[in-house]
């Protein structure tokens, strides 16, 4: 049994009681940004997942109630093979390492990977309109993006990438300035209909097996805007879209959802709200890849600062009014420093 050694011997008699077998290997591994860990656990020419955190209470555990209600909403998520409350870890079926990610740089050229990005925006309209419909109780209906969880996200990054990472000095004026436009991106984005929203998005957290696409990553589910998912994954940090491609994503999505139909609206409302939602979900994600860093040397994610920041400053450029963010990301220097040599 090689790998043993990587976990505790609770958790490899939980194995040895869920494969009614002793005869599997185990190798770790490379987590994704949470302090989640994660093994492979190969049994012949079988392999799973095993997911180890912290104990849970299966009913209210986020992870397996957004999975059961996704799963009952014709969304495709990893299959739970069996699970332990007090140990903290689930045993899941193994989606492979084929990331959409992975496929969109494989591809010549980026339409060629259309219809794997096709079924990515199949499954978040089952989450957008499937999940979100359904009657069924969902912890993920009981939280929601409002004005402080928004504000939340860009405090966070304020406080990550321009004091933590660039080192800015603000004054007073210039801060309170700021705080004003931020509010007014997040009461103009909770404003808007809301959807069970996945929260993160994007090809790292979209699984390709057997050419079926898989969502994983959803314990963050909540109520939210529908472009904050669309942003996520148009606007994805590891990937480069050109704008048709974009356009075409967006276009296969509101002609399949109806949206101005469903939503009495129209198609200017919805891009105008996806740009200020580019804003917030694109600087979101630079305090996120800044914070590894700050919090814990991770430098990993520095190399996608640059382009995410130049995302953020191209949607700024539809919002006068939100000018005070794009003069001190310019002021800060964080669109030509060097991240990956800090």
């Amino acid at each position: 049994m090689l790998g043993h050694e990587l976990i505790q011997k609770s958790v490899v008699d939980f194995l040895i009681s869920s494969l009614q077998t002793d005869q599997f290997q185990i190798y770790q591994l490379a987590g994704d940004a949470s302090a989640r860990k994660y093994f492979r656990i190969i049994q012949g020419q079988v392999t799973y997942v095993l997911m180890v955190w912290e104990p849970f209470q299966a009913d209210k555990y986020p992870f397996l109630n957004v999975l059961n209600h996704f799963a009952k909403s014709n969304v495709h998520v990893p299959q739970v093979i069996n699970i332990s409350e007090q140990l903290g870890v689930i045993l899941l079926e193994d989606l492979g390492d084929l990331t959409l990610e992975r496929k969109f740089w494989e591809s010549t050229h980026e339409e060629n990977s259309w219809g794997f990005y096709q079924n990515a925006l199949d499954q978040i309209i089952h989450i957008h309109t499937d999940a979100t419909d359904s009657k069924n109780p969902t912890i993920a209906k009981e939280i929601e993006f409002d004005v402080a969880k928004f504000m939340w996200e860009m405090n966070y990054a304020k406080e990550n990438l321009l004091k933590g990472l660039l080192k800015f000095d603000f004054n007073s004026k210039t801060e309170a300035e700021l705080d004003k436009v931020f509010l007014s991106i997040c009461e103009n984005l909770y404003a808007q209909p809301q959807v069970i929203c996945h929260r993160d998005y994007h090809s790292r957290n979209l699984m390709i097996k057997l050419d079926k696409m898989y969502v994983i990553d959803f314990q963050d589910a909540r109520l939210g805007p529908v472009q904050y998912d669309l942003v996520s994954l148009v606007k994805d940090s590891y990937v480069d879209i050109s704008d048709s491609y974009a356009e075409k994503m967006l276009g296969y999505y509101l002609d399949q959802t109806q949206y101005t139909k469903k939503y009495n609206t129209t198609l200017d409302l919805f891009y105008y709200i996806y740009e200020i939602q580019s804003i917030q979900r694109c600087f979101k994600a630079c305090g996120s890849f800044a914070s590894f860093m700050n919090q814990r040397q991770d430098r990993r994610y520095l190399k996608y600062l640059t382009g995410t920041l130049k995302k953020v400053m191209r949607s700024i450029g539809h919002f006068p009014e939100y000018k005070i963010l794009s003069d001190i990301l310019i002021d800060s220097g964080a669109l030509e420093k060097n991240y990956e040599r800090l």
